[in-house]
């Protein structure tokens, strides 16, 4: 039967993962580790040269060895990303964890999305493995319909929030502020308009819901 997989984003802040490969699949995989705040640990008898610098700096842990049965205990979620099937299948099986073994997902409990980053802004496609192909082609159509403006405006709306919550008391009032800086309408503005000036369009929304007038701001 097909799998079904349940969607879920991960904060690994601080938490303990295991890469058990040190090439540049590794690589990726643990680049993208420590951008989530993971504390990561590799173990490989050989790593590349990225890896290696990322360890001198106490970035993460080195294992300079062989797979062992017991080197995923502990472990918030462990990668298997080697090229030896014999390791891949040790790692899925001693794992007592979240494991992905890279390109085998019968191996695994979960699977790595393509992913778009703009910012705050983080969308994952899948086609649950059926077209890996077609999910890096989805991938790319939205890095084209969702630029970089639609990052600095959601680390500006992040702000505005926080402000709305201390400012405007009145709950319904808000929450009418926050829909109109989100709407449909907002997400055609950035791509025609840009950030700018959806922004100067959320403080006016912003100061109408404190009972304010914004001056010397374009319409």
């Amino acid at each position: 039967m097909k799998r079904r997989y349940y969607p879920a984003f991960l904060d690994l802040k601080g938490k303990p993962c295991v890469v058990v490969g040190g090439g540049r699949v590794a690589e990726r995989k643990v680049a993208a580790l420590l951008r989530a705040g993971a504390r990561v640990r590799v173990i490989s008898p050989a790593v590349t040269k990225r890896i290696a610098a990322q360890a001198a700096h106490g970035r993460l842990e080195v294992v300079l060895r062989e797979y062992r049965a017991g080197d995923v205990k502990g472990a918030f979620l462990a990668i298997a990303a080697t090229s030896d099937d014999r390791i891949n299948a040790a790692v899925s099986a001693d794992a007592p964890c979240l494991v992905n073994v890279v390109d085998e997902p019968e191996r695994a409990n979960f699977i790595v999305p393509s992913v778009v980053e703009r910012g705050p802004l983080c969308i994952a496609v899948s086609t649950s493995g059926a077209s890996p192909a077609m999910a890096r082609a989805i991938r790319q159509e939205l890095e084209r319909l969702y630029g970089s403006d639609f990052g600095r405006y959601l680390a500006f709306m992040a702000a505005l929030r926080r402000r709305a919550l201390q400012e405007i008391p009145d709950k319904k009032r808000r929450e009418r502020m926050l829909k109109a800086a989100a709407s449909a309408e907002v997400l055609s503005l950035l791509r025609t308009k840009g950030a700018h000036h959806v922004r100067e369009r959320a403080l006016k929304h912003f100061d109408a819901a404190r009972g304010r007038k914004r001056k010397g701001t374009a319409a």
